[in-house]
């Protein structure tokens, strides 16, 4: 017993182990490539489930892909549908790593296990390029993942002769509901239904569970996966965690209606059509394979239509909190692109809106600082990932506006737009590098002088007035308020002179550390490039303001 337990505990040990060594390989090989790859999918939802197919098979863990799917709706680089899209597709591509162990029912892994550890050390060692290390990165994983099945194959052939074993996995046949717990239960204590597909495929290939009493515990599997999306969702916005409540309604809604056809024998007799012939233990591991893939390419076909349904049940079960943030745009509508200067007017109302933003990220940011609070500082981060959402959309939506007809002064303001939106979008960077500030302020506690946090009150008063000033000039047109946006910044630049200064007399008298006084030059140098985009765009509403006025009239 104790080496059956130590055998299981090293096999997946390297198994996980090798998973995690192929994933990282890939990763660094294609890593970026894939995130453009997924970033770039559009919103057919065809194209999505293909898509996580795709990378999911590639890299070899549903996990990564699920999490990364989760970061991007996070950062706002996916919207919820397309991430539903994807991690349907997910659910397909996970399926391959069954198809995988399946080859140890047809030759002795063990036979290219070792080598695959060697050649792939070897390169990892050897190889000069990046990609060669990676491949064999993956290479080794290969290796590992095989040696752990191979440890797991022997730890399970003593349990052949425990009746106990035999009276277990009967009951599944008998109540494939319980088979179904019993697989999401272990499924989501190991976090891997790779994992769990592989020892249910071994111990069907060692003869201790039926091909019948295997299938409870398939589905099973699929809703046990789905806690890992919940974990990476914790602490995400609230789209981040509608796109994990989908992969669990998915999953779990699909388990409940194939249960029925599992109960009526009926699924066990569609693989059987699938793949005819007679179960045996040397077969049996490709059989699990067929009924996993084909239980996750079935609900794929019942709930690509039906997208539009997982998006809205995931929006009601993960309601909107008060205070939450929302990362879509307010007014941009497609259908107002065939009436452009409507078009352009709800353009000029986001980017209003996306100031508002950009003015809460700075806000929090400098919050976080006065006050030592990283909860506020962290706050900001959210926000300057909805100006990088926003920054994205209403550009995407101004292409789109300028390939229609458009007046000369239409056109002349959709690159002045542009550049506002730019400017605003690196306000909200300025505001995550004071947010990083704050961190580092709090955590290797930086101790500032009385004046020095009396210097960076007085700046960020001055932009918190500049910050008001503009949004007024925008929301207005006001020439008079963007001139004052103008003169204040004229002022911020003073006082960065005259602080840096002030503080290097502080430096040399000993009434500032080291360490403090390069942070505080970093709050200052930022604080003083958001007064600059700040700048910009008042000299835009000042320019559009002007050029209206002197426009020629209309030719009758």
């Amino acid at each position: 017993m104790i080496n059956t337990i130590f055998s299981l505990i090293g096999g997946l040990g390297f198994f996980f182990l090798g998973m995690k060594t192929i994933a990282d390989g890939l990763k660094k090989s294609a890593g970026e490539k894939l995130k453009q790859f997924l970033h770039s999918v559009t919103k057919q939802p065809l194209i999505g489930i293909l898509v996580g197919t795709f990378v999911t098979t590639l890299i070899q863990s549903s996990s990564a892909t699920t999490v990364m799917v989760v970061g991007f709706v996070n950062a706002g680089l996916l919207a919820l549908r397309q991430a539903i899209s994807v991690i349907i597709g997910v659910n397909i591509g996970t399926t391959f790593t069954a198809w995988l162990v399946s080859a140890m029912s047809i030759f002795k892994i063990t036979t290219y296990a070792l080598p695959s550890v060697g050649i792939g050390f070897g390169f990892m060692m050897l190889a000069r390029s990046r990609n060669k290390t990676s491949f064999g990165e993956a290479l080794l994983g290969f290796g590992l993942l095989f040696m752990g099945l191979d440890f797991m194959q022997h730890a399970f052939g003593p349990l052949k002769e425990s009746p106990f074993i035999h009276n277990l996995f009967i009951s599944f046949g008998k109540n494939p509901i319980l088979g179904v717990f019993i697989g999401a239960f272990f499924t989501m204590l190991l976090q891997s239904s790779s994992v769990t597909t592989a020892i249910l495929q071994i111990l069907a290939f060692q003869g201790l569970i039926s091909f019948h009493e295997s299938i409870p515990l398939i589905l099973g599997f699929n809703i046990g996966t789905t806690i890992t999306a919940q974990l990476a969702a914790i602490g995400t916005n609230i789209n981040a965690r509608r796109a994990a409540m989908s992969h669990t309604l998915f999953n779990a809604i699909g388990v409940v209606f194939m249960i029925i056809f599992v109960y009526l024998g009926w699924f066990e007799k569609f693989i059987d059509w699938i793949l005819p012939g007679e179960i045996t233990t040397k077969n049996i591991m490709l059989y699990i394979a067929v009924t996993h893939t084909t239980f996750n390419v079935i609900n794929a076909i019942i709930f690509l239509p039906l997208i539009g349904f997982l998006e809205k049940a995931s929006i009601f079960l993960v309601p909107k909190k008060e205070g939450s943030i929302d990362y879509g745009t307010q007014y941009l509508e497609k259908h107002l692109l065939e009436t452009p200067s409507l078009a352009l007017e709800q353009t000029h109302k986001e980017i209003i809106y996306m100031l508002k933003i950009a003015t809460k990220a700075v806000s929090h940011a400098m919050e976080g600082f006065f006050k030592n609070d990283m909860n506020i500082s962290k706050q900001a981060n959210e926000y300057e990932n909805v100006t990088d959402n926003l920054q994205s959309e209403i550009t995407q939506y101004m292409i789109s506006l300028s390939q229609k007809e458009l007046l000369p002064e239409e056109s002349q303001e959709l690159p002045v737009l542009m550049h506002n939106v730019n400017d605003l979008e690196r306000i909200g960077d300025h505001a995550q590098n004071l947010a990083e500030l704050t961190r580092r302020k709090i955590e290797e506690k930086f101790i500032f002088s009385d004046q020095a946090i009396k210097e960076l009150n007085t700046m960020w008063a001055e932009i918190q007035k500049m910050l008001d000033l503009s949004l007024k000039a925008l929301t207005e047109n006001s020439i008079q308020t963007a001139e004052e946006v103008l003169e204040r910044e004229g002022r911020i630049n003073a006082m960065q002179i005259q602080f840096k200064q002030e503080h290097i007399t502080r430096l040399k008298t000993g009434c500032c550390q080291i360490n403090s006084g390069f942070l505080f030059i970093e709050m200052v140098d930022n604080l003083e490039k958001i007064g600059d985009r700040l700048k910009n765009i008042a000299q835009s509403v000042i320019g559009k303001m002007q050029w209206a006025i002197i426009k020629p009239a209309k030719t009758i």
